[in-house]
């Protein structure tokens, strides 16, 4: 109100000086013509200052703010100031939409944002690999026409969304689809890759059906010997042969379940830290007591037994340590050792080296003479009751599961399991335990370069 009082006295004072001017001058006709004259040139200085004004603003350029004078500099600076708090909120808000397109880009899902006509707004990178997208390309362009799949176009002309839509996407993956409307007819597309999932339930399937297989075996033949004993009349050495073949189709289906729950221990449990060690030495010499009970099992009277060579206690590197779960370790071991004996005929070898390597980690190899193994097979071995052989597995007590438990056991250890085998040249398991898992007494850290203490 102040600066409209100022102009005012402005322009009464510009009219009062320039008609007592031309009065002086004049007389009466002079002062009227100063006064016109007065206002018509404050008029004019007004008016070019509401132009620079309006110019510049019309500009967009907040930096080249006119030099302006009284009220117009006022106004000027106020709009500078709200052009400024209007530039800042456009900034922060466009910043806001950048990040949100930052975290939805960083989405496992592929997203599309649809306008009312089906045209492509927006879309993230993995919606670009679901299907076949470029966003710099395609965007403005219809999804039909990008997308030829009868089943989306079905989809959206239906216009129930509330079921996803189950399509193949560009790259042969299995797709969850489904629509959200939202705003004036627009929708987002929401894309899963759900290959992954229908796997692990594929492999879910087939591992309940496995199991039941596995148990369903020996539970018929126990069944069928319970009934044998409840309803004929046998002989002691009868009954003692049918209670001898009960015994091992229950041990059958008990090494089972220990299998099966010690896959669900390794699955479920934190990863070993280095805090508990377990002497190579110790590992191996229980291995080797249960190798030569189980060679004894396996050989039928009159057979050779296996031959089985184990490095001495005072061999290079068994010294060593290794850092991890003790139970965990002596099961791996043990499976694959147990596993070159079932799988090696009598009289055949199986031998085990404890290998110390110059980087300082160390391999474990286990190698046999049986029949070997197809190169076909070799990806396979280490899945849950995959067989090569499946009558010879059974006949010789194998759950399926010990390679299965081996991997596991390994690959929390950072350890590897690689694996070669010639049709009738025998296999060789070999894993390489990674340096870190290696702690050597500290003679034989000091004896060599290629040993590492931690």
């Amino acid at each position: 109100m102040s600066m409209l009082w100022r102009r005012g006295l402005t322009l009464v004072l510009a009219q009062a000086v320039l008609g007592g001017l031309g009065g002086w001058l004049s007389g009466w006709v002079g002062a009227l013509v100063a006064v016109l004259l007065a206002s018509w040139l404050w008029l004019l200085w007004d008016s070019w200052q509401a132009g620079r004004l309006w110019r510049w603003l019309q500009s967009g350029h907040l930096s080249a703010v006119p030099h302006l004078h009284g009220l117009w500099s006022q106004l000027s600076a106020s709009a500078r100031r709200w052009l400024r708090a209007k530039e800042r909120s456009a900034q922060a808000a466009q910043q806001r939409v950048q990040g949100m397109l930052h975290a939805l880009q960083a989405s496992p899902n592929g997203l599309i944002l649809l306008d009312e006509h089906g045209q492509i707004e927006w879309c993230n990178r993995m919606a670009e690999g679901h299907f076949g997208l470029q966003a710099e390309r395609d965007l403005g362009q219809a999804l039909g026409h990008l997308v030829r799949d009868p089943a989306l176009l079905a989809y959206w002309q239906e216009g129930d969304f509330s079921e996803p839509l189950s399509m193949e996407g560009s790259q042969g993956a299995r797709l969850s689809v489904q629509l959200h409307p939202y705003g004036a007819g627009r929708h987002l597309l929401l894309a899963r890759d759900v290959s992954a999932l229908e796997q692990a339930e594929a492999m879910r399937r087939e591992f309940v059906a496995n199991v039941s297989h596995e148990i369903r075996t020996p539970l018929t033949v126990l069944v069928g010997f319970v009934e044998t004993l409840q309803t004929l009349e046998l002989d002691e050495a009868q009954r003692q042969r049918y209670l001898e073949l009960m015994g091992q189709q229950a041990q059958r289906m008990q090494h089972l379940v220990q299998d099966l729950l010690t896959l669900s221990r390794l699955e479920g449990s934190p990863l070993p830290g280095y805090h508990e060690a377990v002497g190579v030495t110790a590992i191996l010499q229980q291995c080797e007591v249960e190798a030569r009970a189980l060679s004894r099992l396996l050989c039928k009277p009159g057979e050779q037994p296996h031959q089985l060579d184990f490095p001495a206690p005072d061999a290079p590197g068994m010294r060593a340590q290794l850092l991890g779960v003790q139970v965990e370790l002596v099961s791996a071991f043990s499976n694959l050792i147990t596993n070159a004996l079932r799988y090696t005929p009598s009289g055949g070898l199986v031998q085990v080296r404890w290998l110390l390597q110059s980087d300082g980690s160390a391999q474990l190899q286990v190698r046999d003479t049986g029949p070997g193994i197809e190169p076909a097979h070799l990806a396979r071995l280490t899945e849950r009751f995959y067989r090569v052989d499946h009558s010879r597995s059974r006949e010789t007590g194998g759950t399926g599961l010990g390679l299965a438990i081996v991997k596991h056991a390994l690959q929390r250890h950072g350890a590897r399991l690689q694996i070669e085998s010639q049709l009738g040249q025998g296999s060789v398991f070999s894993v390489h335990f990674p340096a870190r898992r290696i702690r050597l007494p500290e003679t034989d850290a000091l004896s060599g370069p290629q040993h590492t203490k931690l």
